[in-house]
């Protein structure tokens, strides 16, 4: 079973930043989205602070976030990179899954990556992801570049949203109807 420990909070930043892009957008009715913790486990708990100190992931997790934009289902995980290459190892095969078959129930799926080193952040489309899934799997290397990305699909903050992420879901909804 795997171990939590502090590297469960590297996104803790982008956690932050995505929340309050989703409270925003609760309070202008525009989407209720919510986050879905990961089932732990506390096997080491310490006594003074309370705090857990060893645990375990009762099961494997599906996206960190899920909800419905204007009748739309929509599930999305939110990653952190720090260079210009994104490893895919960094999304996990459950979450892939997940992410297909809640595709195959007409929702949409798709990754919000944040480039830290550049403060940027991309709305990564599935199919966008299949397709650098598919060239790992024939050889080629098993990550992203920054510069393979479409500009379209890089998020401002706009509106008071600090990651305006339904601009990139507008758009890919666009380039599903053509």
């Amino acid at each position: 079973m795997p171990t939590w420990n502090s590297r469960g909070l590297r996104g803790s930043t982008l956690e932050e930043l995505v929340n309050l892009t989703n409270e925003l957008y609760t309070e202008k009715n525009l989407a209720l989205m919510q986050k879905i913790p990961t089932p732990i486990t506390p096997v080491k708990i310490d006594s003074e602070s309370g705090q857990i100190k060893l645990a375990y992931f009762e099961k494997d997790s599906t996206v960190d976030y899920i909800g419905v934009v204007q009748g739309v289902p929509v599930c999305f995980d939110a990653k952190e990179c720090a260079t210009d290459t994104f490893p895919l190892r960094n999304i996990h095969e459950h979450q892939i899954h997940f992410m297909r078959q809640f595709e195959k129930q007409r929702g949409i799926s798709f990754l919000l990556v944040m480039f830290t080193a550049r403060n940027e952040f991309y709305y990564l489309r599935l199919c966008e992801l299949e397709t650098y899934l598919a060239r790992a799997e024939q050889g080629h290397a098993k990550n992203f570049k920054y510069e393979e990305l479409n500009p379209a699909y890089f998020i401002k903050s706009q509106s008071g949203a600090p990651i305006h992420y339904l601009k990139g879901l507008q758009l890919d909804l666009q380039e599903r109807e053509d």
